[in-house]
This record gives structure tokens, C-alpha cells and sequence, in this order.
């Protein structure tokens, strides 16, 4: 790590228990994500009030008393949040400054068009100069995602040869990436993607140097406590778990049958709150919420 600020998060991001806030939502999901928020699409007319829109509804998740560092381990960006402020400081110095939550930043540009039955990341030639960005505000990670919708061996390969690839130029920047390869959760090969998603992690794991350390975000898999060689890994940090499309309620109780998973939801964490609630409203719900979500993770 580089700074002393990173040092910190990776002894807390090691050593405690807690959940990643998925606040990454951006471009194409922006509206679906504002309209469960209770913004309709005629409430805004240009991208830039989309996203100041959205910024308004993460600064309230993340300035609420119920988000705290206690239950709250760290929460994911996207670039457009990383360039705002949150009460007069960068979004990333926020976070940790304030709240004690560890920032990391979506750093993909989408997907590419499927093949073999999965959907590889497009190019990122911008991506040294986001890193440096992100380390000139002390983001401590990144996040970036592919699919993989069936058990296609050839599919499932190139999927997470990219992340790892990708991932080591993470690494010699300074930060900790976040593998996400997500298995669809309605693939009909849902449980032989992920046997052939576990072998290829495992490989390219086997593979990492004793100083490259990676988390990894997988779905919830189908059998129970399925990725314990991935969680036990030396080279890995931490596994989170995506919702993928499950209600909360599914998520955290099949969340809760996989020790040492943690939760990095982000629909399901945003469920149930509304830009018209009252104050009070918001950070009680929100604050079930997180419990609810921290339980899952503690298990």
C-alpha cells in the first residue's frame, strides 16, 4: 500500500467484520436505481442532474447516523461520485475520514457483447489514470465486473484470466482489486459455471506472488460454504457477495449459510428508502437495513 490512510484500511479491511456498500450504480442503471429511490425520469432532463440526483441519494445513505464503520466495512464508487464532495470533502475522503468506511471505485467500462456464454469487460485505456486518481484520494480498492451466464469452460476462462490480468495492473498501482466474476442467478448452469468458475480462481490464485493480494465478489453460490478454498486463500483479503437480482430477504439468508462471505449489496441495500421520506424515516429504515445486512455477513 501507499499511503498511511491505505495501511489502516487493509489491517481493518483484514481484521473486521462488516459488509461493502455497493453505491456504483452508473450510466444505464442510474434511472432504474433513482426510480426505486422515488425519482421519476421527469425529475431530471440532462445526465448531469441524473447524476447529481443520485449523488444526493448516496450523500443521504452515507451521511446517515445509521451508516457507520462499525457495521459498515466499506462502500464501492463510481468515477462520478469520486469527483463530488459530500460536505466539503472528496467522497473518498468522507468515507474514511469521517465514517471510518473504506473506499473503493468501480473502475469498468461496461460489458462486452457475449461469447462462450460470458460477457468479458471492454477495454479501460484510461485506467492507469483513474488509478492514480483514486490513489491521490486514498481509495484503498477497486471493483470491476463480468458475467458469466453459462457453463462454458472457454467462456468462464477468459472471464477471469481478464479480471486477474486486469487485476495485477490494479495491484502495481497500489490498490486492492475486486474480482467480479458474477454467475447469472438465473443461468440453467448455475452450479456448473460456478464449479468451473472455482477452478479457474484457484488456478490464477495459485499463480499471484507472495505481496499481490486480491478480494473476490462472487454470487451467492448454489451449495453452501461452496468458495471456502477461495475465503481460506492467502492471497485473498476478503470474498463478498453481490445480491445479483435476489430480494434482500433471499440474499442475506442464503448469505448467512456461507461463513466467512460478506455481503457488498446494492439494490438490496437501497431497498425500502425513498427521497420523500422524513429523516427519521430514511435512517430507520436504513438502519434495519444495515443490521439486517451486517448479521448475514457475520456468520
Amino acid at each position: 500500500m501507499t499511503t498511511q490512510a491505505q495501511q489502516d484500511m487493509l489491517a481493518k479491511v483484514k481484521s473486521k467484520v462488516g459488509f461493502i456498500a455497493a453505491l456504483d450504480q452508473s450510466g444505464g442503471s442510474t434511472p432504474k436505481a433513482l426510480k426505486l429511490y422515488g425519482v421519476e425520469e421527469n425529475e431530471y432532463s440532462t445526465d448531469e442532474e441524473m447524476f447529481t440526483c443520485v449523488h444526493d441519494m448516496r450523500s443521504r445513505i452515507v451521511t446517515s447516523s445509521a451508516f457507520d464503520g462499525e457495521r459498515v466495512l466499506g462502500a464501492i464508487l463510481f468515477e462520478n461520485t469520486l469527483d463530488r464532495d459530500i460536505e466539503g470533502k472528496s467522497s473518498a475522503h468522507y468515507l474514511w475520514q469521517v465514517k471510518h468506511v473504506v473506499p473503493f471505485l468501480k473502475v469498468d467500462k461496461g460489458l462486452a457483447d457475449e461469447e462462450n456464454g460470458a460477457q468479458v469487460m471492454k477495454p479501460m485505456p484510461e485506467l492507469d489514470a483513474l488509478l492514480a486518481k483514486a490513489n491521490a484520494q486514498d481509495v484503498f480498492g477497486t471493483k470491476m465486473r463480468s458475467v458469466i451466464k453459462l457453463a462454458n469452460k472457454a467462456g468462464v476462462d477468459a472471464v477471469v484470466a481478464q479480471q486477474f490480468e486486469i487485476g495485477k495492473q490494479i495491484i502495481a498501482a497500489g490498490l486492492v482489486p475486486i474480482i467480479e466474476p458474477e454467475v447469472d442467478i438465473n443461468s440453467p448452469e448455475k452450479s456448473e459455471a460456478e464449479a468451473l468458475l472455482k477452478a479457474s480462481i484457484l488456478k490464477h490464485l495459485d499463480a499471484l506472488s507472495d505481496d499481490q493480494n486480491v478480494m473476490l465478489k462472487l454470487t451467492i453460490p448454489n451449495q453452501a460454504n461452496f468458495y471456502k478454498e477461495c475465503i481460506d486463500h492467502p492471497r485473498v483479503l476478503k470474498v463478498v457477495a453481490l445480491s445479483g437480482g435476489y430480494s434482500r430477504d433471499d440474499a442475506n439468508a442464503k448469505l448467512s449459510q456461507n461463513k466467512g462471505m460478506i455481503a457488498s449489496f446494492s439494490r438490496a441495500l437501497t431497498e425500502g428508502l425513498n427521497a420523500k421520506q422524513s429523516d427519521a424515516d430514511f435512517d430507520t429504515t436504513l438502519d434495519a437495513t444495515i443490521q439486517e445486512i451486517y448479521n448475514a455477513s457475520a456468520t
